[in-house]
């Protein structure tokens, strides 16, 4: 995919000098700074993009995508087709061949029956897996011999990759995972902060939200690789503090996620330490809109799920009167600058798939109080709140804790009230919010409010998995221990009905036209009320050499690549 132009003068992916790497652990101490800390080091039990990429300098899916979308083998020998054989003519089974030589970090063999065990481990019955969506449609994963690996399909998969492909779908170790099946899994406490892996570095100790050190993996596939001794991955503080960490104070290498105003960036490149590095992909900052009753009045358990609908937000003329009512360019002007772009779709890219279908580039506060009007929505009592059926239109509206953020919810909750919408703001350590721990009421998958802002993304360039987000029965629940990738809990039976078309769909303009009508089902029936379009904005160190930003996958996916500059 076409990585759009540079964004505030930075460069999309640094020049490689030549590689001055002479032998593994030769440039000491790469540091690395996540302002979100990550929580656990285990993708299937949470949904956390700072959870994700730390675990990716550990665990190692199959194939991944590179800079550029195009899939590329890490831990199989190719990429299986059906003009290669990998994929059968009916398009109901994949194989794949593990390359030869990988161990995991211990020195034991990386096998099959690590792949299937992963698998097992997903789709267990009595488990909650976050990344359930990637192994929707497969019936069984077989293991001919050491390896090879065969999945099958209940029916033609044209799109086969979605297991043990991308950061977010990597492979475990059976040995260390198999007594951490199903219910079990969040209780691992030790394998879920320590996994075994086949990646560049191996945990050495974990603090949750808050540091991870690493050591190069010994038993690592490139013998010259990883070019650093040892990793620092601290977790915390906030975007500020991170983006100066590494381009004006020179502490840290590579800071992730600068989510800070264009005019905060410039200052911190002048600072001369570090370089901003941008791209965009498919990530938006959107409000989700939880359809069902989030109130502490209701019993434990069954707040926000599918047994208590919410009393006003699946009415058409609420959640299309706040959308109108809010300015996505001045949202994107204060908060992103050449960062961001309006968007009115939940995925904006790549361009096949970008919906045209709706306008919303322009505020409309009166249109949208007309709007409330017509409907009956109205205020009864003069206290300035509308009213549906006797239920004040008063809302919880939740998000991290970052700058940019507060600034958005301040401006929405103006806007929000000039449309006779009351609304309560929260905001919530983003360790804590993105985290997966099941016991927690502020998860972003807990959903304990009305409405919650934040931003994803998907790995690779094609749609399928993540759309199957709006699937009715991916909503998280107490039954899934509260994993699942249906935020809103969103249920739409046409929804459901076009995802399974999708997934039996070959044809690449078919493909990218349903893909879009499922975009415009979720924003239509009010899953979520999306914002801005979001560049990827990062920065590294000036002696950090070997970084390729990477909008399609984890930005640490080549962390073994790189390696410290000489003479900067």
């Amino acid at each position: 995919m076409k990585v759009k132009a540079l964004l505030l003068g930075a460069i999309a992916s640094t020049a490689m000098a030549p590689m001055a790497m002479a032998e593994r652990g030769s440039d000491g101490n790469v540091s690395i700074i996540y302002w979100q800390a990550p929580s656990i080091l285990n993708p299937f039990l949470s949904g956390g993009t700072k959870d994700v990429e730390s675990a990716s300098l550990v665990i190692e899916p199959l194939a991944r995508y590179n800079q550029d979308g195009v899939m590329v083998p890490f831990l199989a020998s190719d990429i299986p087709t059906v003009s290669n054989g990998g994929v059968s003519e009916d398009l109901t089974q994949i194989t794949w061949k593990i390359a030869p030589g990988i161990t995991w970090s211990d020195g034991t063999p990386f096998t099959s029956a690590d792949v299937k065990f992963t698998a097992d481990y997903c789709m267990h019955p009595e488990g909650g897996c976050a990344q359930l969506t990637k192994f929707d449609g497969v019936t069984s994963v077989e293991t001919p011999d050491d390896m090879t690996v065969v999945v099958t399909f209940d029916k033609p998969t044209p799109f086969p990759y979605g297991p043990f492909v991308g950061g977010e779908s990597p492979i475990i170790q059976k040995a260390q995972f198999e007594n951490c099946m199903g219910a079990k899994a969040p209780e691992c406490t030790t394998e879920n902060f320590g996994p075994i892996g086949t990646g560049p570095f191996v945990v050495t100790e974990f603090k949750p939200n808050d540091v991870i050190t690493m050591a190069a993996n010994e038993n690592y596939r490139d013998p010259a690789k990883p070019a650093f001794a040892t990793l620092t991955f601290k977790g915390g503080g906030d975007a500020t503090a991170a983006g100066r960490a590494v381009m004006e104070t020179g502490e840290f290498d590579y800071a992730w996620n600068l989510q800070l105003a264009p005019e905060v960036i410039a200052q911190m490149e002048a600072g001369g330490k570090g370089t901003p590095v941008a791209g965009f992909g498919p990530l938006v900052e959107r409000i989700m809109l939880n359809q069902t009753n989030a109130s502490p009045d209701l019993p434990e358990g069954e707040r926000s799920t599918a047994k208590h609908p919410h009393p006003f937000l699946q009415d058409p003329a609420v959640y299309k009167a706040m959308s109108m009512a809010i300015d996505r360019p001045l949202l994107v002007e204060i908060g992103y600058g050449k960062a961001g772009q309006v968007t009115c779709n939940w995925v904006p890219a790549p361009a096949a798939v970008n919906s045209s279908t709706f306008s919303c580039d322009t505020q409309d506060i009166a249109g949208a109080n007309k709007l409330l009007d017509d409907a009956g929505i109205v205020d009864t009592n003069g206290d300035g709140v509308r009213e549906k059926d006797g239920v004040p239109l008063k809302v919880v509206y939740q998000t991290s804790t970052n700058a940019v953020r507060q600034d958005f919810q301040a401006l929405i909750k103006e806007w929000w009230s000039q449309i006779g919408i009351e609304t309560e703001l929260r905001n919530l350590n983003a360790s804590v919010f993105f985290g997966g721990d099941p016991g927690s009421p502020d998860t972003f998958q807990k959903f304990y409010a009305d409405v919650e802002m934040y931003a994803n993304t998907f790995n690779g360039t094609d749609p399928q998995s993540y759309l199957g987000n709006g699937l009715c029965d991916k909503a998280p629940k107490p039954e899934s221990q509260w994993q699942g990738e249906n935020i809103s809990r969103f249920c739409n039976e046409e929804f459901d009905k076009l995802h399974g078309e999708l997934t039996q769909t070959a044809d690449a303009d078919k493909r990218a036209e349903i893909a879009r009508r499922l975009n415009d089902i979720m924003v239509e029936n009010g899953g979520m009320i999306p914002l801005v379009h979001r560049g990827r904005l990062s920065a590294h160190a000036n002696t950090l050499g070997g970084v390729v930003l990477n909008v399609w996958d984890s930005e640490l996916w080549n962390a073994a690549d790189w390696y410290r500059k000489t003479g900067s």
